[in-house]
């Protein structure tokens, strides 16, 4: 039984060097089509806060900043510039005048949609250049990984997303 576990754990390293080789290469087709998949307006900071928000709309400051792991203040101010680009709006609590909730605005829900879109454009011509099979495989893979990543709690969780079958297809 223990020699299982020790396979396990060099499978789960293993594994765990694949996906630190994909995110490089990821970061590497980021670099290269940098103005079809740029965040901007937005910084990296605010781009978590828009996927926290798209998870769990309507939480507060304080819920917010702890699922983004940044103080009251920090999230505060990264508030303050999404709603100046008109992706958040703020309203007060119904439960408490001292407590605000955030919400994604259209525009904010569009943003994510467009950046979500040109991402995978990115992406398609080197996952259309795999056979069928690896991108099933693929696509299983990634679904097993995110399953796992939720479990780690909503700071990784992810809202459903449209039908990936035209990567297996």
């Amino acid at each position: 039984m223990g020699r299982d576990i020790a396979a396990s754990e060099e499978e789960s390293h293993e594994a765990a060097r694949a996906a630190c080789e994909v995110v490089e290469l990821l970061e590497s087709l980021w670099e290269q089509v940098r103005g079809d998949v740029s965040t901007a307006p937005v910084s990296v900071s605010q781009l978590r806060v828009l996927y926290a928000l798209e998870r769990a709309e309507g939480i507060s400051l304080r819920i917010l900043g702890e699922v983004v792991g940044a103080t009251p203040p920090s999230v505060s101010r990264l508030c303050d510039r999404l709603q100046a680009l008109g992706f958040i709006e703020r309203e007060t609590s119904p439960s408490s005048r001292r407590e605000l909730q955030l919400w994604l605005t259209a525009t904010g829900r569009r943003y994510l949609e467009d950046l979500r879109s040109r991402r995978e454009a990115a992406l398609s011509s080197t996952i259309g250049n795999m056979t069928p099979s690896a991108r099933t495989a693929l696509t299983q893979g990634l679904a097993a990984f995110q399953a796992a990543a939720g479990a780690a709690g909503p700071a990784t969780q992810r809202p459903a997303r449209r039908d990936r079958d035209s990567w297996s297809a």
